[in-house]
Formats: C-alpha cells, sequence, structure tokens
C-alpha cells in the first residue's frame, strides 16, 4: 500500500530532510528575556514626564471592556 519513490520524488524528499529533518537549537528562557529598570534616575516619583505620559490614562470605555 505504500508508494515507491521515484528518482526525482527521492532527491525532493532527501533534500526536505536535510533541511528540515532537525529541531532547531533550544533557546533558554534567560536568553529571551530582559531585564529594564523602572522609573527614571533622579526622577521625583510622581513627577509629569510628558514623553512617558502616553503609558498611564483612564478610559471608561476601555475599562469597562467596551
Amino acid at each position: 500500500m505504500g508508494k515507491e519513490l521515484t528518482g526525482t520524488t527521492a532527491a525532493a524528499a532527501e533534500a526536505r530532510h536535510e533541511r528540515y529533518g532537525h529541531l532547531p537549537e533550544r533557546i533558554l528562557f534567560e536568553d529571551m528575556t530582559e531585564g529594564a529598570s523602572t522609573g527614571r534616575a533622579g526622577a521625583e516619583p510622581g513627577a509629569y514626564h510628558p514623553e512617558g505620559s502616553w503609558k498611564y490614562y483612564s478610559c471608561l470605555a476601555l475599562d469597562l471592556g467596551l
């Protein structure tokens, strides 16, 4: 019931196996993350920061999930 591979098909199958026949190298979790400091150094807490103000906003429609 199995098909025998012809010359062209066998060569294509061999090329696919050579390219995709193994899994990529495992990446450690530590290599996928990086640490970042919170806040600006030397800035007093609660001070207005116009470049970072877009991060904090209040929208009732978003809070309610509308």
